[in-house]
């Protein structure tokens, strides 16, 4: 039986070429695909495989000292949703762009960053303080198009880089004194976007403890989530339960759809929200005129 771990852990790292080198050569033992990114600032990675190799690579992993405490999310999958293993060093583990300025890190983790509260935490502070709770979207607009949490800020980002804009813009002044719930995939965007939050006059911040899969574990679609959620394998999108709803519209006809297909134009990199009926016309394949154009 097979399995994908995500997982991240941000810890200064003396040497992340000798721990890029040691964790590829214990992925590669272990037969595990998908992809691990290593910096100075700590370890992101999503890995696939048998469920033994998966415990053993937990195992292993956590003798690094800085590893010791990684929180480990299980998800459905297979090694055959990765083509390979990759293991690369990245300056930045989350690409905010030239962010090193935002927040540092600590053996403790990010310092300054919103408040973890555990996926029970979360229901409970809704409950109690309703409206004055505020979830936003710590991820790229395209995928809270077809899973998010309800009634969410979605910012208007393409990629991680977009968000120190939309934070300086006067966009969210009205929710600045609210609670803000932020959230991701996994958490990791979200250890950095809270304390850039912090940075720019949010006064009560939180972070979903390992996001929105750890919250999806705990509620399936009995919760405050809607919807699936977008993956960067050849899965695309999972959902949790068997009752999903579905929240996504094709850009074609509208009918209620979760499927992303790549756009048939090569040099484009989008993602088409498109039905199973629309995706059968190869002149709808595409992201939008330009690209049918090219």
């Amino acid at each position: 039986m097979q399995k994908i771990l995500l997982y991240y852990k941000f810890t200064p790292l003396a040497d992340p070429e000798a721990v890029k080198l040691w964790q590829k050569t214990l992925a590669d033992s272990l037969n595990l695909r998908g992809r691990i990114l290593i910096s100075r600032d700590g370890i992101n990675g999503t890995v696939g495989g048998d469920i033994e190799d998966l415990k053993t690579y937990i195992k292993e992993t956590k003798k690094l000292p800085g590893f010791k405490g990684i929180v480990f999310k299980w998800s459905n999958g297979t090694r055959e949703d990765f083509p390979r293993m990759s293991v690369r060093y990245r300056r930045e583990l989350v690409g905010f762009k030239n962010s090193e300025d935002e927040f540092e890190v600590d053996e403790h983790g990010v310092v300054g960053g919103g408040v973890h509260l555990k996926p029970e935490e979360v229901n409970a502070m809704v409950e109690q303080y309703g409206e004055d709770v505020v979830f936003f979207d710590g991820r790229n607009a395209s995928e809270a198009l077809v899973g998010k949490f309800k009634n969410a800020v979605v910012p208007d980002t393409r990629t991680s880089r977009d968000f120190i804009a939309e934070l300086e813009s006067n966009k969210y002044d009205d929710i600045k004194d609210k609670k803000v719930i932020s959230y991701c995939t996994g958490g990791i965007r979200c250890e950095v976007i809270s304390a850039m939050m912090k940075k720019r006059g949010f006064k009560d911040v939180y972070q979903i403890d390992g996001g929105i899969v750890k919250y999806g574990e705990k509620y399936g679609d009995d919760g405050l989530w809607e919807g699936a959620l977008r993956v960067f394998d050849d899965r695309k999108v999972m959902t949790f339960s068997d009752h999903a709803k579905t929240i996504g519209a094709c850009i074609h006809c509208a009918a209620a759809t979760s499927n992303f297909e790549n756009c048939a134009e090569p040099s484009c990199n989008e993602l088409v929200l498109i039905c199973d009926d629309c995706k059968q016309d190869p002149e709808k394949l595409f992201h939008d005129n330009t690209c049918k154009e090219a």
